[in-house]
C-alpha cells in the first residue's frame, strides 16, 4: 500500500502529502495525525517482513543486493521517517529502536549498501536524542565496522567517538565508562583480527582525544603489542612511538573535562629582562656581596645602551639560558609530559615480555627495530634493570649497520644512573672502537663522540682519563661535526669531573672538586629546596643591623667618655699643679700626645663593642629561627624563594662557561632524537642534488667568453694604458728619448760588425 493510498484510506485523499512535508506536519501537531502515524508504523513493520522474507528465501543475489530495490528503498524512507518522529511519539515508537538495531545485527551482512547506512543513519538519530544509550548499541557499532563497506565504518567509527565525547563533555560517568571499556577490552583481546583492529583504533583516538585519559585505556593499549596478530602489533608499537609527536590542530580535540584532571594552571615565572640581569649583577645584591660581577661592573643598574658588543652577546645568552631553564621548570611542575608508558602497571614485566618476543620473532627489521625502540623508552622512562638488553644491542653497533642512528638513539635512552657501569661498559667500548678510529670516516666518528657524550651524560662512570683525553684530540679535526662533538665532550666533563680533564682543557669550573655519584649513591633532601637562600638574606638584613648598631654605640661610648674625660681634668687642674707641668711636656712632644690618646680610645671603642655584640650574640641565640617555629613557609616566602633562586640562576648563567646538566629524572622522560646524533653532519649529495646546485651558481653568471673578445665588445671608453700610450710627452722627455735610442742604435751598429767568427788555426 503507498503514501497516498494510505492517506485516502483515513479520509485525507485531498491532501496528497509526502513524507517530508507529512513528517514536518507531525511535528508542529502531533495529537492531530497519530492516524498517518499508525499508518506509517504499520508500513515499515510489513516492508521489514517482506525483507527478511525475501532474504530467507535467498531472493538476494550473490552481490548482497535485493533483487526488489522498491522494497529497500520503502524500507530505508520510512525507517528515516519513523527515527525523526519518535520523540514526539514516545509511547506509541517505544519498540522502534529495538526493532531496528535487531534488524542490523540479524541481516546487517546481507543488507543493501545503501539500505544499510540509511537504517545506521536513523539508528545514529535515534541515540543523539537519547532515544537509545550508547552502551546497548556499542557492539553493534564496532560490529558493523568489521564489514566491507568503507561509507558504513567511517560512519560507525566517526558516531562511537563523538558519542562518547559528548556523554564525557560535562562530567566523567565512571561506572558507564568502564561499562564501555569493558566491551572494547573484550573484542580487543580477541584473535578475530578486524574486530581487535577496529578496537584499537577506537581506544587510541579517544585517548589520543584526552576522553579515556586513564591507566586502565593506556595500559591495555600497552598489552596489544602482545596480540597474536603482527598487525594489531605494529599498530600499537606505532601508537606508542608517534603518542609524542601528535599534535592536535582544533581546540575540540581536547576533552573540556580534561581540566577537571590537570587542574594545575600555568605557574608564574618571574620575568627575564636585561634590567633584570643588571640588578642581580648590582654590587649591593646579598648574593653576589659587595664586590659584583667582574663582567658587569663597569656596567649601569639599569642597563647601558652603548656597551661592548661581547657583553651584549652575553647577557643575551644569560637570559636566553634563564628562560629555557624556566620554560623547562615551568612544563615538568605542570606535568604537561605524558605517555602512555607512564601508565604501565607492570613496567618491568612489559619490558621482559617484549624482548623475550623480540628474540624470538621473525618479522621484517622496520617492526624490530620499533619493538626495539618501545623496549628502550620503558627501560629509560621507569628506570628499569635489562641487563641482557645492552649485548642484544652490542650485535648491531656497526657504522655500515642500517638504521644505526636510531640503534644508538635506544641505546642511549636505554641508560640510566640505575644501570650497573658494568653492565653497559662493553656496548659502551664497542661504540667507542667501531665509530672513534683514525680510518673512520667523519661523520661516523661525530656520531660515535656524541653518542659517547650522551651515554656518559646518564652514565659517568663509564669514562676514564685516558679514554677521554684520546676523544679530546678530536677537537683539533679540520671537520666540522667531528670538532664540535669532541668540544661538547669537553664542556660535559667540564660539569661532570673536570679532573679527568687535563689543565688547559678545564677551563674554569664551576666546582673544581666535582665527581660524579657512586653507582647508588642519591640525595635526599631534608628541607625545601631554596629556604637556605631564605635565611641567607634574612642573615645578611640582620648584619647590617647589627653592624649599624655597634657604630652607633661606639661612637655614644666615645662621646660619653670624652665628657668623662674632660670633667677628671677640670678637677684635677684645680688640685693637682706638679701634673700640669707633666702634661705640658707630654703635650710638647705630639707623637707621645698621640700614643696615649688613642690607645685610650681604641680600649673604649673596644670594650663598648664587645659589650654589644656580647649583647646581641645573646640577643638571637634566644631569638628561635624563622622556620623553626612551626616549620611552614608563607606564600610570601615561598615568592621570594623564587625571586632569591632567579637571582642565583641569573649568577650561574653569567658566570658559567658550559651548560647545566639536567637531573636524572629529567633525562629519562626526554625521548632522544636520533638527528641531534648527527648534527653537523653533512649528508652525501646525489648526482642530481650536485647537478642542481651547480646550476643554481650559473643563474646570475654570463656564459664563458675570452678577454680579447671581451675587449672587442667594449662599448666605454679607451682603458688606462691606452690613453698613456697616446699621451703627449714634454719636449725634453722626446729629446732624451730620441737620444737614447740613437745611442741603442750605435750599439748594435757597433757589435754587427765585430762579430767573433771562431778562433783562427793559424798565426
Amino acid at each position: 500500500m503507498s503514501t497516498a493510498d494510505s492517506l485516502s484510506a483515513s479520509g485525507r485523499s485531498s491532501e496528497k502529502l509526502s513524507l517530508p512535508s507529512l513528517q514536518s506536519k507531525m511535528k508542529i501537531d502531533p495529537e492531530g495525525y497519530e492516524t498517518e502515524l499508525g499508518l506509517v508504523y504499520n508500513q515499515f513493520k510489513s516492508a521489514l517482513d517482506l525483507f527478511q522474507q525475501q532474504a530467507a528465501l535467498n531472493f538476494a543475489s550473490s552481490s548482497g543486493v535485493c533483487a526488489d530495490p522498491t522494497i529497500s528503498k520503502d524500507l530505508s524512507d520510512r525507517a528515516s521517517f519513523l527515527a525523526h518522529v519518535t520523540p514526539f511519539y514516545p509511547k506509541q515508537l517505544a519498540e522502534f529502536p529495538a526493532q531496528l538495531a535487531e534488524f542490523l545485527k540479524s541481516s546487517a551482512r546481507t543488507l543493501p549498501s545503501g539500505l544499510r547506512c540509511h537504517v545506521t543513519q536513523a539508528l545514529i538519530l535515534l541515540i543523539n536524542r537519547d532515544m537509545v544509550d550508547i552502551s546497548e548499541t556499542l557492539a553493534l557499532f564496532m560490529e558493523l565496522q568489521t564489514l566491507g563497506d568503507r561509507t558504513l565504518r567511517n560512519l560507525a567509527f566517526t558516531h562511537v567517538v563523538h558519542s562518547i565525547r559528548k556523554m564525557n563533555k560535562k562530567h566523567k560517568n565512571e561506572a558507564k565508562n568502564r561499562a564501555l571499556q569493558n566491551i572494547l577490552f573484550v573484542m580487543l583481546q580477541q584473535d578475530d583480527e578486524a574486530r581487535a583492529k577496529r578496537a584499537l583504533i577506537t581506544l587510541c583516538e579517544l585517548h589520543r582525544r584526552k576522553v579515556w585519559f586513564d591507566d586502565r585505556t593506556a595500559n591495555s593499549i600497552c598489552m596489544a603489542c602482545f596480540h597474536s596478530s603482527s598487525r594489531i602489533m605494529i599498530a600499537a608499537l606505532s601508537f606508542l612511538l608517534d603518542y609524542e609527536k601528535i599534535e592536535d590542530d582544533d581546540e575540540d580535540d581536547s576533552d573540556a573535562s580534561s581540566g577537571e584532571d590537570d587542574p594545575n594552571p600555568r605557574s608564574a615565572q618571574v620575568v627575564i629582562s636585561k634590567e633584570y640581569i643588571y640588578k642581580v649583577c648590582d654590587s649591593t645584591s646579598p648574593l653576589l656581596g659587595r664586590t659584583g660581577v667582574d663582567t658587569l661592573k663597569e656596567a649601569h643598574n639599569q642597563g647601558t645602551v652603548s656597551s661592548k658588543k661581547k657583553k651584549k652577546a652575553k647577557l643575551q645568552r644569560a637570559i636566553r639560558s634563564m628562560k629555557r631553564q624556566q620554560r623547562l621548570s615551568s612544563e615538568n611542575n605542570n606535568s604537561n609530559y605524558y605517555s602512555p608508558f607512564n601508565h604501565l602497571k607492570d613496567a618491568q614485566g612489559f619490558a621482559e615480555r617484549l624482548f623475550s618476543r623480540l628474540q624470538t620473532c621473525n618479522e621484517r627489521f622496520e617492526v624490530k627495530m620499533m619493538m626495539l625502540k618501545v623496549i628502550a623508552r620503558t627501560v629509560g622512562l621507569h628506570r628499569l634493570i635489562l641487563l641482557n638488553f645492552y649485548p642484544f644491542l652490542q650485535k648491531y653497533v656497526q657504522p655500515h649497520q642500517r638504521d644505526i642512528t636510531n640503534l644508538l638513539a635506544a641505546a642511549v635512552q636505554a641508560c640510566h644512573d640505575m644501570v650497573p657501569p658494568d653492565a653497559v661498559e662493553p656496548l659502551f667500548k664497542q661504540i667507542v672502537n667501531q665509530f672513534v678510529h683514525d680510518r673512520s670516516r667523519p661523520e661516523a666518528i661525530a656520531v660515535g663522540l656524541n653518542v659517547i657524550r650522551e651515554i656518559c651524560l646518564r652514565i659517568p662512570l663509564l669514562m676514564n682519563e685516558d679514554l677521554l683525553q684520546d676523544l679530546v684530540l678530536y677537537k683539533k679535526s679540520h671537520e666540522k661535526a667531528v670538532s664540535v662533538a669532541a668540544r661538547s665532550l669537553i664542556t660535559l666533563f667540564r660539569e661532570v669531573c673536570p679532573s679527568l680533564l687535563i689543565k688547559k682543557d678545564r677551563g674554569r669550573p664551576i666546582d673544581p672538586k666535582a665527581r660524579p655519584k657512586a653507582y647508588g649513591e642519591i640525595n635526599i633532601v631534608s628541607s625545601v629546596p631554596g629556604a637556605e637562600l631564605l635565611e641567607q638574606l634574612d642573615y645578611n638584613d640582620e648584619d647590617k643591623e647589627n653592624s649599624d648598631n655597634v657604630d652607633d654605640l661606639a661612637s655614644r661610648g666615645s662621646d660619653e667618655d670624652s665628657e668623662n674625660d674632660e670633667m677628671v681634668s677640670a678637677s684635677d687642674e684645680g688640685d693637682q699643679s706638679n701634673a700640669r707641668a707633666i702634661v705640658k711636656k707630654v703635650n710638647k712632644s705630639p707623637s707621645r700626645k698621640r700614643k696615649f690618646s688613642d690607645f685610650d680610645g681604641q680600649l673604649l671603642a673596644a670594650d663598648t663593642s664587645l659589650r654589644a655584640l656580647k649583647k646581641m650574640t645573646e640577643e638571637k641565640l634566644k631569638k628561635p629561627p624563622s622556620d623553626s617555629t612551626d616549620g611552614i613557609l608563607s606564600n610570601e616566602d615561598f615568592r621570594r624563594i623564587k625571586e632569591l633562586t632567579a637571582k642565583k640562576d641569573a649568577k650561574i648563567a653569567l658566570t658559567r662557561q658550559g651548560f647545566k646538566v639536567p637531573s636524572s629524572d629529567d633525562l629519562s622522560a626526554k625521548r632522544v632524537d636520533p638527528a641531534k646524533l648527527e648534527a653537523h653532519v653533512r649528508a652525501k649529495l646525489s648526482k642530481e642534488e650536485r647537478l642542481a646546485m651547480v646550476r643554481a651558481g650559473r643563474e646570475d653568471r654570463e656564459s664563458y667568453k675570452s678577454k680579447i673578445a671581451v675587449k672587442q665588445k667594449k662599448t666605454g671608453g679607451e682603458s688606462n694604458r691606452q690613453k698613456e700610450h697616446k699621451k703627449q710627452m714634454p719636449l725634453a722627455a722626446k729629446r732624451a728619448k730620441v737620444e737614447r735610442s740613437r745611442q741603442e742604435k750605435k750599439r748594435k751598429q757597433n757589435r754587427s760588425g765585430k762579430q767573433f767568427r771562431g778562433k783562427k788555426a793559424w798565426k
